[in-house]
């Protein structure tokens, strides 16, 4: 009879077998997919902003020899300059010289997130143009190249947060649900004091004593993060403790680790992982609030929150607010359709 038990607990563990991975894409609705290869494409393109967007070459060819300077920094001596310092290669007599005594080609983009465009043909900020697709900021900044690197940096800092906060907060809700009382006592009585702190009062008025950055942000944040699935998880394992596979297991002396990650944890992560995504979307527009109050990331990074403050403060600018919305708004919709996806193909209902 244990025995019974204690294999019936094994197969229901989730294992992707090849009839699971066929079921799975047969439920996972159209735009939920097509929402997912969207968000990896925007990822991906932005990982590798420098290739797409850069002040400087991709490759220059000079005198029979290549150089990669978004790889490594040559000074103008190198192409028959006059200083040591590094060669900008927007200067027009760096660059005639390169085209004289070979080629050079620059990304899609060829400005970065801090490249002054000092050639704009109206005051800063710009409307868009050829050169400039999405305008200009407030000092002359390509919007676009910031937008791109922007997400880099949200994209990265929401994934992080989430997933460190995701690991801290299904432990703690494994280890209070799994061994219960006194401990889960002292950690519920914890949780409701800490989740009455105004946390967004407390993020400002520490981003205004500590210098902020981007891991300093993350460790504040990381602070507050972590209760989002405690209960989740704190309910699964109290309910899942007292089933029959799980008391098989106890007789047959396992340990509680064993029990925890091998038996109950793999039945508990079902609504735990439906809701990574909307857990990634509030990491994102945590960071883009900060930043868009001016309590974030230094004022030279780009950011999604500083580009809408940006098109606060100047409304006749529409380009700015229009584009920092657009991609959020975008994102959002984009991880808000993954997590319906997710939650529609763990559905137990639906199986």
């Amino acid at each position: 009879m244990i025995g019974t038990f204690f294999t019936r607990a094994n197969q229901n563990r989730l294992t992707l077998t090849l009839p699971m991975q066929l079921k799975i894409l047969k439920i996972f609705p159209k735009k939920s997919y097509y929402s997912l290869l969207i968000f990896l494409l925007i990822f991906i393109f932005s990982v590798f902003a420098e290739l797409i967007a850069n002040d400087k070459p991709l490759i220059v060819r000079y005198k029979d020899n290549f150089y990669f300077p978004i790889f490594k920094s040559y000074p103008e001596i190198t192409f028959n300059g006059e200083f040591e310092t590094e060669a900008d290669y927007h200067d027009p007599y760096i660059k005639n010289t390169i085209k004289t005594n070979g080629w050079l080609i620059f990304p899609l983009i060829p400005f970065s997130y801090n490249t002054i465009n000092y050639n704009i043909t109206s005051p800063a900020p710009s409307k868009p143009s050829k050169e400039n697709w999405l305008g200009t900021d407030d000092n002359g900044r390509d919007v676009l190249t910031r937008i791109i690197y922007g997400i880099r940096i949200s994209l990265i800092f929401g994934l992080v947060l989430t997933i460190i906060s995701s690991i801290i907060g299904i432990l703690l809700g494994a280890i209070q649900g799994y061994f219960g009382g006194l401990l889960d006592l002292f950690f519920q009585r914890f949780m409701e004091i800490w989740s009455g702190l105004p946390i967004l009062f407390l993020l400002i008025i520490l981003s205004s004593i500590i210098e902020p950055s981007f891991w300093i942000l993350l460790c504040i944040m990381l602070l507050f993060s972590w209760m989002s699935l405690v209960g989740m998880v704190r309910a699964e394992f109290l309910k899942l403790r007292n089933y029959d596979f799980v008391r098989a297991a106890k007789s047959l002396g396992a340990s509680d680790k064993r029990i925890i990650f091998t038996h109950i944890l793999p039945n508990a992560l079902t609504s735990s992982l439906a809701s990574l995504p909307f857990l990634l979307i509030h990491s994102i527009l945590t960071l883009v609030s900060l930043d868009f109050l001016g309590l974030g990331l230094s004022i030279d990074s780009p950011s999604l929150g500083e580009i809408l403050a940006q098109g606060k403060n100047n409304i006749t600018a529409y380009w700015l607010g229009f584009s920092g919305f657009f991609i959020i708004t975008l994102i959002s919709t984009l991880l808000v359709f993954i997590g319906e996806g997710l939650r529609d193909i763990l559905d137990i209902r639906k199986s």
